[in-house]
């Protein structure tokens, strides 16, 4: 099923977005949603993942969006359909040198205080001199 303009640029925003989490970094599908300038959609920055092609001759594919650096608000890989999928995920951040725990409850764990990455704005919009709106509560706290 082909997607909508809308649906194709949400997509392309979230991957462009991805793409700029530094190596050894992760951050929460809500921050990316709050990124591209969509707060209220942190789920659909997931489906954007999971949909993310495998062919490498897609613009954006497995190769060249570094997926596996986006978990969920609480530092938890979110659990797949597969149960590889989250192991797969844990394997790729540790490549990176991120420190994965288990929990009690089999939970997969990234500590956001040590490598989390949550700027107020895009690298690339800061290059282009674009100024962050400011914080809904004015604190300046950040929350995934």
């Amino acid at each position: 099923m082909a997607r909508t303009d809308e649906a194709e640029a949400f997509f392309h925003a979230v991957y462009a977005a991805v793409q700029e989490i530094p190596p050894g970094k992760v951050t929460s599908y809500g921050h990316i949603a709050k990124l591209i300038g969509t707060p209220q959609r942190p789920r659909q920055v997931g489906l954007c993942l999971k949909h993310l092609p495998t062919d490498t001759s897609s613009r954006f594919h497995h190769a060249n969006v570094p997926w596996q650096r986006v978990i969920n608000a609480k530092g938890v890989i979110s659990p797949r359909s597969q149960p590889s999928g989250s192991l797969n995920q844990a394997a790729a951040l540790e490549a990176e040198g991120v420190t994965v725990t288990t929990g009690a409850l089999g939970e997969l764990s990234v500590d956001f205080a040590e490598f989390g990455w949550f700027p107020r704005i895009l690298p690339s919009e800061a290059a282009m001199g674009m100024v962050p709106e400011s914080d809904d509560d004015g604190d300046g706290s950040e929350e995934g």
